[in-house]
């Protein structure tokens, strides 16, 4: 596991506007963390692009990233789920996304 990667990961048994369902998600955890600890974080992903918010990432469907369509992660939802929720790898994000990912978290975060 490493950052940027693309995951199917459970995220049942889930609660009110949680996210449901096996989805894909994007690792966020350093390497260091992976590495360290049980608990990965991630960020979910949907193909509903008509639910954009400020922050959210386009990512276009690619034999990378291997998605089933365009899709946004939801860089406002962050979670962290044992490594048993992990499915399989299914691709990876651009460099470059991840660097927008981690500009949001900066500023989600109030880290300067």
């Amino acid at each position: 596991m490493k950052p940027g990667e693309v995951w199917l990961v459970n995220f049942e048994p889930s609660v009110g506007h949680e996210y449901q369902k096996t989805r894909p998600a994007v690792i966020i955890s350093s390497k260091k963390a992976i590495k360290r600890w049980h608990l990965i974080t991630v960020i979910p992903l949907t193909g509903s692009l008509g639910k954009r918010r400020c922050g959210d990432v386009l990512i276009e469907r690619n034999s990378k990233n291997n998605l089933h369509s365009d899709s946004l992660i939801k860089v406002g939802s962050i979670v962290s789920f044992d490594k048993k929720r992990f499915i399989k790898q299914i691709g990876v994000i651009k460099k470059e996304k991840l660097a927008k990912i981690k500009s949001y978290l900066k500023v989600h975060f109030g880290l300067d």
